[in-house]
């Protein structure tokens, strides 16, 4: 599987990647809309300028500062309603 590397702070913010079947990657999921400077930086790592499959969860835009004073809470909030669906079947 192709390997994406991405500064901390940015991969931070993403939930998942998904490769196609060439192991190239298909789609980014972050849990928030990514800025324009941080897509253009994947695009880089990735080696495509063209690259569009960015996805979030969330629609709400929201600042550096209350990422960072949310993000725990967020990811553990997420990942615990995704455990509770599987939990009630």
């Amino acid at each position: 599987m192709a390997i994406l590397t991405l500064p901390a702070n940015l991969e931070d913010k993403i939930f998942e990647i998904k490769f196609g079947a060439d192991d190239t990657v298909s789609k980014i999921i972050s849990y928030f809309p990514l800025s324009e400077l941080e897509v253009q930086k994947i695009r880089s790592n990735l080696q495509n300028e063209s690259f569009d499959e960015f996805h979030s969860i969330f629609t709400d835009t929201i600042t550096e500062d209350e990422w960072n004073n949310t993000k725990e809470q967020i990811k553990k909030k997420f990942k615990d309603e995704l455990f509770d669906i599987d939990k009630k079947f």
